[in-house]
């Protein structure tokens, strides 16, 4: 069988792209691309089989239609620094394998994150898990609160550091450290499982600083498997799928009549057929 190899994406191991204040997102290693999807699809003898054509039209039949063991066969490893907070809710994922610092063998670096002046804003009264992005904190607000979380974080490494300095042990010593560390770990994950990641992670509903990761993780996913990230996007990221209430209202609005909905469905239906946007 002839090996899969993209020099687009070769291009890319091992290069640090930066996110937030001190993260980052290195692709170390990866197994597989587009072709290995097709070739896994055929059980084939080799690329090159069939058009280029044919391959991107299999890759995303199989995607439309959730035939996903063809997109378990791409791998990918990557090296990520993140908040703790962060990491908190990456490792929700439960799909992917990965293999963090201990703070119990290291002693953990003085990198905290601090949210950028224009990141600060208020409690989202809708959401109660997250921040209205449309209601920055005042000027001052955001002034006084990064100066108090810097000066936090000063404190608490010094006290982390005389710790140690006493013999403390390590495991103990790190306890009182904040979710804004920077933690760093390896998480290994298939295609078809960093889809799904992707997928919760890029929507508006995420936090904010998580998004920024999985903004990132796309751009390289893309570089990896472009056909398969141009079906990902269309059929996923800007699709939809809908209930069959929601198939009803679409009949109704195609027969001129309400949607016979209401409340929070009326509102979901709307925004997944974004039948609001202005554009």
């Amino acid at each position: 069988m002839a090996h899969n190899h993209k020099t687009e994406a070769d291009a890319i191991l091992d290069q640090q792209f930066d996110v937030l204040d001190h993260g980052f997102i290195r692709l170390v290693d990866y197994l597989g691309n587009d072709e290995r999807i097709v070739q896994a699809a055929r059980v084939s003898y080799g690329a090159g089989t069939k058009t280029v054509r044919m391959d991107k039209a299999l890759i995303d039949y199989l995607l439309r239609h959730d035939h996903t063991s063809p997109f378990e066969q791409v791998v990918f490893t990557f090296h990520l620094k993140m908040p703790i907070f962060v990491a908190r809710q990456w490792v929700r994922h439960r799909t992917a394998r990965m293999n963090e610092i201990s703070g119990r063998y290291s002693v953990m670096s003085e990198e905290f994150y601090i949210p950028a002046d224009a990141n600060i804003h208020l409690q989202n009264q809708e959401n109660r898990q997250g921040r209205d992005e449309t209601r920055p904190a005042s000027p001052e607000v955001r002034e006084a609160i990064r100066e108090q979380m810097t000066a936090h974080n000063k404190t608490v490494y010094a006290n982390y550091q005389e710790m140690l300095s006493h013999d403390i042990s390590r495991e103990l010593a790190r306890i009182n450290l904040p979710l804004s560390l920077y933690t760093e770990f390896y998480w290994q994950i298939d295609l078809h499982n960093l889809f799904r990641f992707l997928r919760l992670r890029l929507d508006q509903h995420a936090q904010l600083e998580i998004r920024e990761y999985a903004k990132v993780m796309a751009r390289i996913v893309k570089t990896v498997t472009p056909w398969a990230y141009e079906s990902f996007e269309r059929h996923i990221l800007k699709g939809c799928r809908l209930s069959s209430d929601e198939i009803k209202a679409v009949k109704n609005l195609l027969a001129g009549r309400e949607t016979g909905l209401s409340g929070m469905a009326e509102a979901e239906f709307r925004a997944k057929l974004r039948l609001n946007d202005t554009e």
